[in-house]
């Protein structure tokens, strides 16, 4: 159940469509093999305003929020498969960034509520 959260510089929507960036995202956990397709949950947030090292250099950070239980090792491979599935466009300048953060267990809560 994966939250991917992808930030990029806005100035990269002139190379890359962001739901292809989001697709590669998914195909990248689905190879990890911790999560179904139907776990997957993706959202892509544009930055107008930036600084990368002080200057307006383009960027592509993703953050991967999962519950906890997964060891250091499947979660060091899933970083490295994103980044990976990322860093196979044809994208130049770009500083590339992956983050795996765990959800507790015991204090997430959620409710789908369907009409």
């Amino acid at each position: 159940m994966p939250h991917c959260i992808l930030e990029y510089s806005q100035n990269l929507e002139q190379e890359v469509p962001p739901v292809d960036l989001l697709e590669a995202v998914k195909k990248a956990c689905i190879a990890s093999t911790l999560f179904t397709a139907e776990d997957i949950k993706l959202r892509s947030f544009p930055y107008k305003s930036f600084l990368t090292a002080g200057r307006e250099d383009a960027f592509i950070h993703v953050i991967l929020r999962m519950l906890s239980g997964r060891t250091l090792e499947q979660r060091k491979q899933l970083s490295h498969l994103v980044l990976d599935a990322l860093t196979q466009f044809s994208l130049k300048d770009v500083s590339f960034s992956v983050e795996v953060c765990e959800m507790e267990r015991d204090t997430y809560a959620k409710k789908v509520v369907l009409s």
